[in-house]
């Protein structure tokens, strides 16, 4: 019997070094692939994981990638769409560490008592980090990186940072990126002359940015835009935060 005991811890310590092997191999991989959060302080990030994505599909389908894409700084964004956005996606924004689990806590109640499955409840910021970085996909390793990078942004950055970066690379229609192209594409106009009406037309669409944007004519879609727009009637407090 001891022969065969010596084989079976032998090949379980081969097992477990090549776990170990592996593991840190794709830890090292991730490392030298982390992003320089820091550095998002100081300059704008080039396009985002979710443009290339766009980009990549359009290439696949045998179309010509159309990509309109205009950064601005945060005082060129109407505090109209600031407060539609934070109203539509994160009304806690500027209270919560990067995560809020009350907003997941409703939005679990709201899907039970609608019968439905849960809608999303990511922050601001979790919705930042997987724009940048990562893809739709809501893989358990997906997740843990979002959230890892989710820690980093809210400690890295402020808050107006935060939300500067997000509706500058937010979707507002297919190949539509950013607060600047979206208000022009739509409206003719620099997101800093945004109304009240077209700002939520455009908080409207951040859902689902390729069926619901400015000029779609979708029930669903015209009642969530008044909806918003009730909301941003009664965030008057989140005018001093933004």
């Amino acid at each position: 019997m001891a022969p065969v005991r010596r084989r079976v811890r032998r090949w379980l310590f081969i097992l477990a070094a090549t776990v170990v092997l592996v593991v840190s191999s794709v830890l090292i991989w991730e490392l030298a692939r982390w992003p320089d959060i820091g550095a998002l302080a100081r300059k704008n990030p080039p396009p985002t994981a979710f443009i290339d994505q766009y980009r990549a599909r359009e290439t696949a389908a045998g179309r010509r990638p159309q990509v309109a894409w205009t950064w601005v700084g945060y005082g060129a964004i109407a505090p109209s769409l600031k407060r539609a956005v934070l109203v539509a996606e994160d009304i806690s924004f500027f209270t919560h560490r990067g995560f809020d689990p009350g907003e997941l806590r409703n939005a679990v109640e709201k899907a039970i008592e609608d019968g439905s499955m849960p809608r999303g409840a990511s922050t601001i910021t979790q919705q930042l980090a997987k724009n940048l970085w990562l893809s739709p996909s809501r893989n358990p390793v997906r997740k843990v990186k979002e959230a890892m990078l989710t820690w980093q942004l809210e400690r890295n950055l402020s808050k107006r940072r935060i939300l500067e970066l997000y509706l500058n690379v937010a979707e507002f229609g297919p190949g539509v990126y950013g607060a600047e192209a979206a208000s022009r594409r739509y409206f003719g106009k620099p997101a800093a002359a945004l109304s009240d009406d077209e700002a939520a037309q455009l908080a409207a669409s951040l859902p689902s940015p390729r069926i619901w944007h400015p000029g779609a004519s979708g029930p669903g879609y015209r009642r969530y835009v008044e909806s918003i727009k009730r909301r941003m009637a009664k965030a008057e407090f989140l005018a001093k935060q933004i």
